[in-house]
């Protein structure tokens, strides 16, 4: 936290998390480096019931921690809660067709808006400050109750033509903008200037079995396909994006990620998962980084062009 606020000159931190007690701990000593939080619970393939009390006990716990905070009151619930869309589990709920036709219906924001105003009322008996959403572009919001519109939103494929395009209704609610989360991936495609920021290039069969006890050891994790390491060019988008959602008017900006630990850096293509990470650091599989011994990452270009970008950025998004 004190590399983020001293040497990245960042203002703030979204703190993301399942385990509330460590999502206390990691706020804590984000305040005392003199960041602003912004507090994230977050639960997967829960019920809309189950959600709603852990996000309560969420909120009393935002409520305690003494410094600067915004609770985040739930992440992409539509796709994420289980109960909108039809599937017991996320994997499910993306791969249903009926899912893909009910959205592009508008069908699932009744439900989405029904179980975010019962959640609002449930916070703001508990907690006291400073509360948003972190919504889907296709989420239809209502953002009345709200202190900010907020919105993970990336630089995808088939909307790169309508990005800011289909922000103007979150600026019409008269609320300040927030990019709850984006960021850009740390390839590109071989003879292409484009960086894939759209897919997810690493094995995932290669993974699980990496994972598997015992029998682990005898896996490497794989890159599918054929890829180029590009850090300058993450870093160069990272920064025309921000500059970029400060034109448009945006309140501020979260880059998505600091750290990918189980993303590992590897000088081997075939096997440099980093590659497909979002985060600013590459993390390596065992050992510690040189430019802060400590650590077990060192820093890509991209967090560089960030440090100077804060640096000399009053509205430091």
């Amino acid at each position: 936290m004190e590399i983020i606020k001293n040497d990245l000159h960042c203002n703030a931190v979204r703190v993301c998390g399942y385990d509330l007690r460590r999502l206390k701990l990691a706020s804590e000593e984000a305040i005392r480096a003199g960041l602003e939080v912004w507090f994230s619970p977050e639960k997967l393939d829960e019920t809309s019931s189950g959600t709603l009390e852990y996000i309560s006990r969420a909120a009393e716990i935002a409520n305690g921690l003494y410094g600067d905070t915004v609770l985040i009151i739930g992440s992409e619930l539509t796709l994420l809660m289980k109960g909108i869309l039809k599937g017991r589990k996320f994997a499910e709920r993306m791969r249903n067709r009926e899912n893909r036709d009910f959205v592009q219906r508008g069908l699932h924001n009744e439900a989405l808006n029904s179980f975010i105003k019962k959640t609002v009322n449930a916070v703001r008996a508990r907690y006291r400050g400073r509360i948003t959403y972190a919504s889907l572009i296709w989420e239809n919001v209502d953002w009345e109750p709200f202190d900010y519109a907020g919105v993970d939103h990336y630089m995808l494929q088939p909307i790169r033509d309508r990005y800011f395009e289909l922000l103007e209704p979150l600026f019409r609610s008269g609320k300040p903008v927030v990019i709850t989360e984006f960021g850009f991936r740390t390839y590109r495609k071989i003879d292409s200037d484009e960086l894939g920021s759209d897919e997810d290039i690493t094995n995932s069969r290669s993974l699980i079995m990496r994972r598997k006890p015992i029998i682990g050891r005898f896996f490497h994790p794989l890159i599918s396909g054929k890829y180029q390491r590009d850090e300058e060019l993450q870093a160069k988008l990272i920064v025309e994006h921000l500059n970029q959602l400060d034109k448009a008017g945006v309140e501020g900006g979260f880059v998505n990620t600091f750290v990918s630990p189980l993303l590992t850096y590897n000088p081997d293509p075939r096997f440099d998962l980093d590659m497909s990470s979002y985060s600013i650091v590459k993390s390596y599989d065992g050992g510690f980084g040189s430019t802060y011994p400590s650590m077990t990452w060192d820093p890509k270009r991209s967090f560089w062009a960030l440090s100077e970008y804060y640096a000399n950025s009053p509205k430091k998004m």
